[in-house]
């Protein structure tokens, strides 16, 4: 957060990559190029939320999971991080609490209310992976600024939400989303993208960005028949991640600056 003090403008960062169902290796190493692109970041990267120590001392905290659950201390130590003053960008499953029910369909328990209720939303289920169109539901705020509709095959999240959310990107369903315990839904406008104020900071949330390989149905299935790459194929998602990424770190740019020429001044010397 902006109270702390840089060195020469580092960036510490915290990168929670994963979970089940998904390649979080890809996953993983794409959001640590698309990091590296800023010599300021420092990344530390982590499976769970349970370092308590990492997240109080980040300066900008990324999660792609899915079905990573936080104790309850990890919730409190990130609802306090945000509300600090901290911006969290959480990427497609972080928002997933999922267990297969003795009906043998899939279940959402709110086993973790204070993380979904800091992400401001939490997974329900989807319909099958196909083709939707991705709207512009906000077209002045600066993260979606130029972005025109765009149609993706991904899952669509069909979450509940807490809070106000200011909604960027949204998507129209209504219908099933067999083998989830709630499979009737109506036909309704669904976040794909927002922002929700906890305290002085913020959470930024993208739903898109689904991706599995061959092995990762394991022990489920021993082999999945294709590799699903969804929006990670489109140019437009990259985008988003990019402006993710600099709406994370926009609070530390004139400090980092300004602690980058006293550092240059102080080697001069």
């Amino acid at each position: 957060m902006t109270d702390k003090k840089y060195t020469a403008g580092r960036i510490n960062c915290v990168l929670v990559t994963g979970g089940v169902w998904h390649d979080i290796d890809f996953a993983r190493l794409e959001l640590l190029k698309l990091l590296a692109e800023d010599d300021r970041i420092r990344v530390r990267v982590f499976e769970d939320y349970e370092n308590i120590d990492a997240i109080n001392n980040a300066d900008m905290l990324i999660s792609y999971t899915c079905n990573v659950v936080p104790s309850l201390t990890a919730q409190e130590a990130l609802y306090k991080w945000v509300a600090d003053g901290g911006r969290w960008y959480a990427l497609h499953g972080t928002n997933s609490i999922i267990r297969l029910m003795n009906t043998g369909l899939y279940g959402t328990p709110d086993w973790a209310p204070l993380f979904v209720e800091t992400l401001g939303s939490m997974f329900r289920s989807h319909p099958p992976i196909a083709p939707y169109t991705v709207s512009v539901a906000n077209p002045d705020h600066p993260l979606v600024e130029g972005i025109t509709p765009f149609e993706s095959t991904d899952e669509l999240y069909l979450m509940k939400t807490y809070g106000k959310l200011n909604v960027l990107l949204d998507a129209e369903y209504g219908g099933k989303a067999e083998g989830f315990e709630e499979d009737e839904w109506e036909h309704a406008r669904h976040p794909v993208l927002y922002t929700h104020e906890v305290g002085k900071g913020e959470v930024l949330y993208l739903t898109l960005g689904h991706c599995r390989h061959h092995y990762d149905m394991q022990p489920l299935l021993d082999y999945w028949p294709t590799v699903e790459k969804c929006a990670w194929d489109l140019p437009v998602f990259y985008t988003l991640l990019r402006r993710g990424i600099k709406w994370t770190i926009e609070p530390f740019d004139d400090i980092t600056r300004q602690a980058q020429a006293q550092a240059k001044q102080a080697t001069e010397q």
